[in-house]
Order: C-alpha cells, then structure tokens, then sequence
C-alpha cells in the first residue's frame, strides 16, 4: 500500500478509524527522515493491512504543535484511535518491524482500560 499524506484536513478521519496507523513526522531538509523514508516505504509495501501516513511538519506546522512534536523524524503509532506509541529518531527496519508486532499484539481492552485509570 502506498502511503498517505496527512494534513490537519484528514488526519483525525484517518487516525480514528479502526485498526493501525503508523505515521512518519518529517521534513524535506531533515537528512535522518530522508535515511528513514525507504524504511517506512519498504514496510508500507509489506503490511497492506497498515495506513502507513506522513506528516511533512512544514506544511503542518498545526499537526507538529499538536502532538508536540520536537524532534523529527518522530515515528508514531495509532490503534484502534488510539496512540500507543511515539519516539523520535529514525529506526532501522528491524526495529520498525518490532514496533509493528508490538502493535498488533496489544490487547487494547487493556490499554483501553488503563488509560482510563
């Protein structure tokens, strides 16, 4: 699957609905999100079942203060309309990897549950 790019038009649409989101904050002159892109491109085209978005932080400058975003790249991911996961810092595809199984395997009645608390 392709990604999608998110504006402050599309992203709660996009973030709310059921299932995973990952989302890729970056910039054109950011080298790190430059290294990072065909990382998150190549998995984009492994998990068909994922929204893989990108967030370019210069033309949404409203979406980078929204989730106080500081450091970029910041790799974020979104369950069930819910965030369950945001760190800054470009990650290999191992890692990446990682995160994705790690998201899928959340019991988000527990997570649900706990962010209740």
């Amino acid at each position: 699957m392709a990604t999608v790019t998110l504006t402050a038009e599309n992203f709660d649409e996009v973030a709310q609905a059921d299932g995973i989101v990952l989302v890729d904050f970056w910039a054109e002159w950011c080298g790190p999100c430059k290294r990072f892109a065909p990382v998150f491109e190549k998995s984009a085209g492994k998990h068909e079942d994922i929204v893989f978005g990108k967030v370019d932080t210069d033309a949404e400058a409203e979406l980078q203060m929204r989730f106080g975003i500081k450091s970029i790249p910041t790799l974020m991911a979104i369950r069930d309309g819910m965030i369950v996961f945001a760190e800054p810092g470009a990650v290999p595809e191992p890692v990446l990897e990682n995160v994705i199984e790690q998201v899928r395997g959340l019991d988000m009645e527990d997570v649900r549950r706990r962010a209740e608390s």
